[in-house]
């Protein structure tokens, strides 16, 4: 089969979805590997790695002309003439968010597999899970710059000094993000406070971090009382492949500090914030009301190097299922028949088609 690399063009994004040595074990298997010139530069891998692993140094066009592309983030607009029938794409998608997207992919007829919904029999997503513990690990620092005075912050120190009281750092969603966010948070020296809607999440979190960290059922009451002492508010809701619940209003704004910030590392999938909405690394946050809001979409990309080998650990044996079966290996892996998007012009993924009230084709009956 034929493997195409296309080099990511959203704004600021540096990591790749081949590493060389992933390039290497493909081309050993007889497959052609196709990698746009420059794709891997941002996360620190050369053109000439890429060669010596037997990949061959291509235009856009040729990497998106490959049997079978793998990408890191979602195609935008002017990927979009890419899209086409007998298309095997396997990216990130967040298709719930982007209606705009998910009908490119329909009118183009191309098979979309998301890693984000790749799902394993006991319900945990395994192409979610690196970029969301970078994600998780990156919230408290963006958060501590953001509330920095010469940021549009606050002026306070996550981890206060003797004598001073540390921030009050709030994570809403107890998941992989929440908890990487907890972890760092603390190490930083701020007070956590974590809400989840799991009894057995929140025990799991008390013990795990020796209760270190305050614990609370995730309702509206406490989002609220909660949010009014938070120097930073970080998000971490996720509903596998639906988009995010809106779990903060633009009305509960008003009760928080002046200068407190906003991380919503659930963005991506329209955000658990009424307020937020998807900002870049070159500009990444703003200010409703007072707060700043941090937005950006793609958090892991500045941090390419790190972002790119966590992400390719996970994918390449899947990456490797796919260029050696094609579709059929849907039919040996059930987690990747979760993954499943969209197929021949057909929606098969529910959340995606609820939350825009378009048709719904179950995969299965799709691949038939």
């Amino acid at each position: 089969m034929t493997v195409g690399v296309p080099k990511e063009i959203k704004t600021l994004e540096n990591r790749v979805a081949l590493t060389p040595g992933g390039a290497e074990s493909l081309a050993r298997r007889g497959h052609k590997v196709l990698v746009e010139k420059g794709a891997g530069l941002g996360s620190g891998l050369a053109d000439a790695e890429y060669q010596k692993a037997g990949a061959e140094l291509v235009a856009a066009s040729q990497a998106w002309g490959a049997d079978l592309v793998v990408k890191v983030k979602e195609p935008i607009a002017e990927e979009y003439q890419y899209l086409r029938k007998g298309l095997l794409l396997f990216t990130y998608l967040h298709l719930a968010a982007d209606e705009a997207l998910t009908k490119a992919l329909l009118a183009g007829g191309t098979t979309g597999i998301a890693y984000e919904t790749v799902q394993l029999p006991d319900g945990s997503l395994p192409l979610l899970l690196p970029m969301s513990e970078v994600a998780g690990r990156m919230a408290p620092q963006v958060g501590a710059a953001a509330l920095e005075k010469p940021h549009g912050g606050r002026g306070v120190l996550l981890g206060g000094v003797p004598g001073v009281a540390p921030a009050s750092v709030v994570i809403i969603g107890g998941g992989v993000v929440g908890t990487n966010a907890a972890k760092i948070a603390l190490g930083m020296g701020a007070q956590v406070t974590i809400l989840d809607v799991s009894k057995a999440r929140l025990q799991y979190l008390d013990d795990v971090f020796g209760g270190r960290l305050i614990t609370l059922a995730s309702n509206e009451a406490n989002i609220k009382k909660s949010i009014q002492h938070a120097d930073l508010l970080i998000g971490g809701v996720l509903i596998p492949g639906a988009k995010a619940p809106r779990l903060v209003t633009r009305e509960m704004l008003s009760s928080m500090k002046e200068g407190s910030v906003i991380v919503d590392v659930a963005v991506d999938q329209g955000g658990c914030v009424e307020t937020i909405k998807p900002t870049t690394h070159k500009d990444p946050t703003y200010v409703v009301d007072g707060v700043v809001h941090y937005g950006v979409a793609n958090m892991p990309g500045a941090v390419p190097r790190t972002s790119t080998f966590g992400l390719t650990n996970q994918t390449l044996p899947y990456v490797m299922k796919l260029a050696e079966r094609g579709l059929a290996a849907l039919n040996d892996d059930l987690s990747l028949v979760k993954g499943l998007n969209t197929h021949q012009g057909k929606l098969t993924y529910q959340g995606v088609a609820e939350a825009f009230n378009l048709p719904y084709s179950p995969a299965e009956e799709a691949l038939a």
